[in-house]
């Protein structure tokens, strides 16, 4: 399976993400710069973590306008795995890709420590690996992971099963403690963790390594049945 780590002016967890694929999962991995027009290559998508463009006007706001959006959009319709980590999941939801939108923290800190999750939804393509309920170990590092939606798009997100991971214990102020949601298609998976971050017991925590398994696990099944 052959990734793209997608490299906006500003991110800084790029290359942590480029570790998680390459030395840890031992998949094929390149870094693709913002105004690349041409992702077709790639069978999954990665948005790192970082401060795209500055976090001007609001955070992944100008980055939704980059030339490579238009290919992650289109990866994305094709059905093919995208995955947006803390700036990430912002650009996701500035992009139209996920619902809802980010606040600051409800502390108006900045916030970056260990949290544990809940694995809310194994049954998608970037879950599978996990047990439904399990409590996971996963880093946050952000000030604007406030996640929020309004009344209607929630209840599509509770009836759907899109809310992939929730905080057991809130740090951000997050609507439902939620950390991390899914699209319809279930192929788009926002979060606010860094799962690249947990993939080694050197660093202190590996859960993050089950959810880059999960990836290519689904995309190999898929491949052997549509070969």
């Amino acid at each position: 399976m052959k990734f793209a780590v997608i490299v906006f002016p500003g991110s800084n967890c790029d290359i942590d993400m480029y570790h998680a694929i390459k030395d840890e999962l031992g998949e094929q991995v390149e870094y693709v710069w913002h105004d690349a027009e041409n992702l077709a290559e790639f069978d999954g998508i990665l948005l790192p973590g970082g401060f795209s463009y500055g976090d001007y006007l609001r955070t992944g706001a100008i980055a939704r306008f980059s030339n490579v959006m238009n290919e992650v959009i289109k990866a994305a319709e094709a059905g093919k795995p995208v995955l947006g980590v803390c700036n990430g999941f912002q650009i996701l939801l500035e992009a139209g890709l996920l619902p809802g939108a980010m606040k600051r923290n409800e502390s108006l800190h900045f916030i970056c420590r260990p949290v544990e999750l809940k694995v809310e939804n194994n049954k998608t393509m970037f879950t599978g690996e996990y047990n439904e309920g399990e409590i996971i170990t996963i880093p946050v590092a952000h000030g604007e992971g406030n996640y929020y939606c309004d009344e209607e798009t929630f209840q599509k997100l509770k009836e759907n099963n899109q809310i992939v991971f929730t905080y057991e214990n809130n740090p951000n102020g997050s609507l439902a403690n939620i950390a991390g949601i899914v699209n319809e298609k279930g192929n788009v998976l926002g979060m606010m963790p860094h799962p690249e971050r947990a993939v080694d017991e050197l660093l202190g925590f590996a859960a993050g390594l089950k959810l880059f398994r999960s990836i290519v696990k689904h995309w190999r099944e898929a491949n052997v049945i549509n070969a």
